[in-house]
This record gives structure tokens, C-alpha cells and sequence, in this order.
């Protein structure tokens, strides 16, 4: 199993307020799933996926990835996770406006120590992968809003990982630049990788094979679509 959480909570202290962000929830995903999170705000979605991406850590219950115990890890070990493991795309792309397409993809890469003969081919590998093998020296205020979402789904890809975790990943886009987006995704998909996306919107979520709802932090319902 790839990823595996049992009776995971999150309990955020405000002030003096305890709020409740996830109760109980218990969720498998298989490798090569291709899963979307949905829920209306408050619901937990964010924090789940801020979870799944060891960017945060439950208040209690367990978190599996690849059968060893995130709590267990340090903190080198879970930045290693994000690195390599998990490629992160956001709704708001998060390129550095004055880098090229090229050198934004690269940044991962530079993060873990590629040498840089090797990095600029694979950056150009995943650039070729999303279809910006011609912009890819183009700098993102030369590029379209679903240009740059490629950058970063390009970036997400370019340490090969075993998961790409999408954040609301066309939130930002018209219908026809949301609409290809989703298709990089159904692609990458076909070719190995597994998709966990957060969305509110459902016909977004409706590429997916599997739908998880999420409401006051809890699963509402987890269903199959095919």
C-alpha cells in the first residue's frame, strides 16, 4: 500500500480554541490511483492534504507511506520525502518570475543535489512531458496562466516522484486552460504516476477514478467512479 492512515486527527490550538481540523479518518490509497479530495471550506481537505504531503503531522493516529510510520521519521527524512517522493502542484503556481521556465523546473533539482550537467536534461525531459519543450526558456510573464501551471506540474515532475499532489491545481484558470491541465493529468496518470487532487469544484474532480468528501473532518463518503 502507498499510502496508508489510520484514525488520523488534527487538532489546531487558536488561541485558547481548539479546532477540530480532521476526526478520525482512515484512508488507503494503491499506487497508481488517481483520487480527487472534496468538501466545502472548513471541511478538512487542506489539512488532510497538508498531511498526505508531510508538510504537516496529525495530533493523533497513524500515517503509513510505504509501510514506514511518518511519525517515526526526522526531519531530514520527511524533507526527503517531499523531494523525491511527492511532487507538489498549487493553485497559485509558485514559479519565480524572474527564472526561465527551464530554471524554475531545475529547482528541485538543485534542492537535492543533482549536478547540473544531469539537471538541465531532466529539466527539459519534464518540460517535453507537459508540451513546453518550445517556452521552456521563457520567463512566466511571457507565458500563459495554463503555461505556467505546466512549469509547475513539469516542476512537480522532474524528480520522477511516486505521487503528484495537486492543490485546487486549476483554481486559477479559465474553462479551456483547466480543461488541459486536466488532461496532463489523466495523461501522467496512464503513464504510472498516482494523482491526489483537492478540488471543490466537481466536475474537476469527476476526471478522477475515485472521489473521497470530506465534511466537518470526517469522511462523508469515498466512492469509485469506475
Amino acid at each position: 500500500m502507498l499510502i496508508e492512515l489510520e484514525s488520523v486527527s488534527k487538532v489546531y490550538e487558536i488561541g485558547t480554541v481548539e479546532v477540530n481540523a480532521l476526526k478520525e479518518v482512515s484512508l488507503q490509497i494503491k499506487e497508481n490511483e488517481y483520487l480527487a479530495i472534496m468538501g466545502p471550506s472548513g471541511s478538512g481537505k487542506s489539512t488532510l492534504m497538508n498531511i498526505l504531503g508531510c508538510l504537516d503531522t496529525p495530533s493523533s493516529g497513524k500515517y503509513l507511506f510505504v509501510g514506514h510510520r511518518v511519525s517515526d521519521m526526522n526531519d531530514d527524512q520527511l524533507a526527503e520525502i517531499r523531494n523525491r517522493e511527492i511532487g507538489f502542484v498549487f493553485q497559485t503556481f509558485n514559479l519565480l518570475p524572474r527564472a526561465t521556465a527551464l530554471h524554475n523546473v531545475e529547482l528541485p533539482l538543485i534542492y537535492n543535489g543533482t549536478p547540473a550537467s544531469k539537471r538541465k536534461k531532466l529539466a527539459e525531459e519534464a518540460l517535453e512531458r507537459v508540451g513546453l519543450a518550445e517556452r521552456m526558456h521563457h520567463r512566466p510573464n511571457e507565458l500563459s496562466g495554463g503555461q505556467r501551471q505546466r512549469v509547475a506540474i513539469a516542476r512537480a515532475l522532474v524528480n520522477k516522484p511516486k505521487i503528484i499532489l495537486a492543490d485546487e491545481p486549476t483554481g486559477n484558470l479559465d474553462t479551456r486552460n483547466g480543461d488541459e491541465i486536466m488532461e496532463i493529468f489523466e495523461l501522467l496518470h496512464d503513464q504510472g504516476n498516482t494523482i491526489i487532487l483537492v478540488t471543490h469544484e466537481e466536475y474537476i474532480a469527476e476526471h478522477a477514478n475515485r472521489i473521497v468528501r470530506l465534511r466537518d473532518g470526517k469522511i462523508e463518503r469515498d466512492e469509485f467512479l469506475n
